[in-house]
């Protein structure tokens, strides 16, 4: 893996990611503050694809904005076409997760010519705080309120927060109790939660919850205009992203695949073999649209390498 600075719009400077694995190029719009170990399925050199990401806006290694508001749905949108643009990628793959999928989705909805397949993996299409303990039963307005005001305390206790996480040990006896949290299931391995969280614990954590509720508060998203191949995958114990909130606004969608899994919200971490499975079937759903589309015979660049032939 390999890391550069790129500029965004607005003049941010924003830290890339990068593998350098064969394949076609996929970019990932993450979940919060989250590091490239919780993708082990991309990181691999068997991975059959080129992950391509960043960091967000004011955390590992990238740059708080001059301006802090810039924090909404369009700077992060800018973010990531500025990682494309830099890659010299016109068209590729885009995966989301959390509320990464909010990004990939507008992503898609704003600029359907850079995106060529969607994945939206555990995270709803904006309007996070209302998707969060549908488990529970509890009805939207009430888990939106339960999300906001939760948020905006943890935010409050950031300094407390960091005083203590930043503290925290990962070892054996953390991670154990990470994977037997009810966040996430003891089916994740436990190297790769403590390669996960040995970063992710170290944020600034009033930034990081004032991320997150500038990013959590954007509407629902209507994914009517949403044209391409799109996968959805849904972990059916997550807590923060319930299954519902992600299959009724793509159920509909006209080449959409939904798939619920025994997972929770870290599912890239529970189902890394599953997730690149359908990571590359929805590869090759691409392929065969474009080649319908251009009535090319061979596979195309889109795809070319995204699998090992026979």
């Amino acid at each position: 893996m390999q890391e550069h600075d790129v500029t965004s719009e607005d003049g941010t400077r924003i830290r890339v990611w990068q593998t350098s694995s064969e394949g076609p190029t996929v970019l990932l719009c993450p979940g919060l503050g989250t590091t490239p170990e919780t993708w082990p399925a991309l990181l691999l050199p068997s991975a059959g694809v080129r992950a391509l990401s960043w960091y967000h806006r004011g955390t590992m290694g990238s740059e708080r904005p001059e301006d802090e508001s810039r924090i909404a749905l369009a700077d992060h949108v800018a973010d990531a076409l500025a990682v494309l643009d830099d890659a010299g990628v016109e068209s590729c793959v885009v995966l989301g997760w959390s509320m990464g999928v909010t990004v990939a989705a507008e992503l898609a909805l704003g600029h359907p010519d850079r995106v060529s397949g969607l994945m939206l993996v555990a995270g709803a299409p904006g309007d996070s705080f209302e998707s969060m303990l549908g488990i529970s039963g509890l009805p939207p307005d009430v888990r939106r309120l339960i999300g906001l005001t939760g948020t905006r305390a943890l935010r409050a206790a950031g300094p407390l927060l960091d005083l203590v996480l930043h503290r925290l040990p990962i070892n054996d006896v953390t991670t154990f109790l990470l994977r037997h949290s009810g966040l996430m299931l003891a089916s994740s391995a436990p190297e790769a939660v403590a390669g996960s969280m040995r970063r992710f614990l170290r944020h600034d954590w009033s930034w990081y919850f004032t991320l997150a509720l500038a990013l959590g508060r954007t509407p629902r998203q209507d994914l009517a205009g949403v044209t391409c191949p799109t996968t959805v995958l849904a972990g059916r114990y997550d807590v923060l992203a319930s299954p519902e909130s992600m299959a009724g606004p793509a159920g509909a969608l006209p080449q959409a695949r939904v798939r619920v899994l025994p997972t929770s919200h870290f599912l890239p971490l529970e189902a890394p073999e599953v997730l690149s499975e359908e990571l590359l079937l929805l590869i090759d759903r691409v392929d065969a649209v474009h080649r319908a589309l251009y009535d090319l015979d061979p596979p195309s660049p889109l795809t070319s390498g995204s699998r090992p032939r026979a």
